[in-house]
């Protein structure tokens, strides 16, 4: 009888929700403010990058312990996300909202007055879990607010915030290290942060359905291992590579008792789903829009943050730039990305997200052919060029992205789509940077033991890289013409496939 009790309570939902009409100036404001607090989130993702020598050096720990700053905050995400779907479900929209900026906001004090690294670490983790629980949130209020023919250009405000705020975080920390002690970059987003709960405390409303489930103890223990494990092995197995040296061999074993864990973890969420009990219910994948974008937001997520460290790279061994020629080489393509965000979404809305990303895939898979010509003389202008190419590529292929594979699920399903999502960009990033700089690593390594110039075998190892980066989205580019056109209409409404 519980059981059937259960299965009632969440299919009662999908019978009762209707598609909104009309976007009311409130919701409108209160999508605003979930936007502004979600970017200044996310940016802490990236904005230790360039700050850790400055941190090393003043707190006085080895590069392996100084990395956690990033890799702590890297796992806690990975960790926390895929939770985040029955948080949703069973939390207050208001409540999950004012616990993930109590979570940010406190961390992020710890850290502004951290006397030491111990401390510092412990607030970047508790800053980790509100950023994890915002970009979900985020997602699935869009979805529950927005009419189905504004959500291109509402999505577009999205794929702004998750485009613009990692790649703004090495620009904004070389600035401020540059002129500032490092608490700056601590201090400053918390006055952001304060005022956009303010506002979200006098527009934001409980939208959606609450459905009551308990909590599955062994899913919640299977996320540890399953996603942490394997985002900090993937985000750490170039490691010495990045630093002049080889793999790190240890990474591969983490990474595959990650993946028995994350087999464990699927395993048992297909076995909870019948009763409507999974932690993340992985039902989203029975949608045909679903898997399918699933595929080409891994592939584009891969290719952006490889790029993200391989051009650093490049930048530094090759072309001796410093991070800050590096950060504002990559400004611009930042720039045009989130300026292009809500234009994009409108083109989404009235032509569909297939006729959108063709141009956007092209100019992907352009941009990395140009970047395969990168050298030991190569121009500030040519690099800058391969760049903002694949920006403006990446800008009309995420909005359209987002918008099918957040509009493909019923609402019942919706917050578990928006996990599945961010759980898939946290992966896939950390999978990109991981096969990019192994490329780069071992074909670098091969050429140095044969005798070659340490620059000539820095280059080559860029080159191939890129190449098998160009060749990958090249052969996926295909994929868009299953992506649903305009014609699908709400395509909520379709049946799995």
């Amino acid at each position: 009888m519980r059981r059937e009790n259960e299965q009632q309570e969440s299919a009662q939902p999908q019978a009762e929700w209707q598609s909104p009409t009309t976007l009311g100036r409130d919701d409108n404001f209160a999508i605003w403010v979930l936007i502004v607090t979600g970017f200044v989130l996310i940016l802490n993702e990236t904005l230790m990058n360039v700050a850790l020598p400055v941190l090393m050096a003043e707190m006085h720990v080895e590069a392996s312990t100084g990395q956690w700053l990033t890799a702590g905050f890297l796992l806690t995400m990975s960790v926390v996300i895929p939770i985040t779907g029955t948080l949703i479900q069973r939390m207050q929209t208001r409540t999950l909202y004012f616990t993930a900026v109590g979570f940010f906001t406190l961390g992020t004090l710890l850290a502004a007055i951290a006397p030491g690294f111990a401390v510092l670490l412990a607030g970047r983790v508790i800053q980790a879990v509100g950023t994890a629980i915002i970009m979900p949130l985020m997602m699935t209020t869009v979805m529950t607010l927005v009419p189905t023919d504004m959500r291109g250009k509402v999505m577009g405000r999205i794929s702004m915030v998750i485009s613009l705020a990692p790649a703004l975080g090495p620009t904004i920390s070389g600035l401020v290290i540059q002129f500032f002690n490092w608490r700056v970059l601590f201090i400053m987003v918390l006055p952001i942060v304060i005022g956009a709960g303010i506002f979200a405390h006098l527009k934001l409303r409980n939208v959606g359905y609450k459905m009551y489930r308990k909590i599955d103890l062994l899913s919640v223990l299977l996320t540890v291992p399953g996603f942490g494990l394997t985002v900090y092995g993937l985000s750490t197995i170039g490691e010495g590579a990045a630093h002049g040296g080889g793999l790190n061999t240890q990474a591969f074993v983490i990474i595959a008792v990650g993946l028995v864990c994350l087999a464990l973890f699927v395993w048992r969420q297909s076995t909870l789903a019948e009763s409507n009990r999974a932690l993340l219910d992985l039902r989203v994948f029975k949608f045909r829009p679903f898997w399918i974008g699933s595929i080409l937001m891994a592939l584009s997520m891969a290719a952006m943050f490889g790029t993200f460290m391989l051009l650093p790279l490049y930048a530094a061994n090759v072309l001796d730039w410093d991070t800050l020629h590096v950060g504002l080489v990559l400004l611009p393509g930042s720039l045009l990305m989130a300026g292009l965000g809500q234009p994009v979404g409108r083109l989404v809305d009235l032509f569909g997200a297939r006729l959108v990303m063709i141009p956007g895939v092209v100019l992907n898979s352009v941009a990395l052919w140009l970047a395969t010509l990168f050298n030991e003389s190569t121009q500030t202008w040519f690099v800058l060029l391969a760049q903002v190419t694949l920006s403006l590529g990446l800008a009309f292929t995420f909005t359209p992205l987002f918008s099918t594979l957040m509009g493909s699920l019923p609402p019942h399903l919706t917050a578990h789509g928006s996990a599945v999502v961010s759980t898939l960009q946290q992966v896939a990033g950390a999978a990109g940077t991981a096969i990019f700089v192994m490329i780069f690593s071992a074909t670098s390594a091969a050429l140095a033991a044969s005798g070659s110039a340490e620059i000539t075998a820095y280059t080559a190892g860029v080159h191939q890289a890129y190449l098998v980066a160009a060749i990958l989205i090249t052969a996926a580019a295909p994929i868009v013409a299953l992506i649903p056109g305009k014609s699908s209409g709400d395509s909520t409404a379709q049946m799995p496939h």
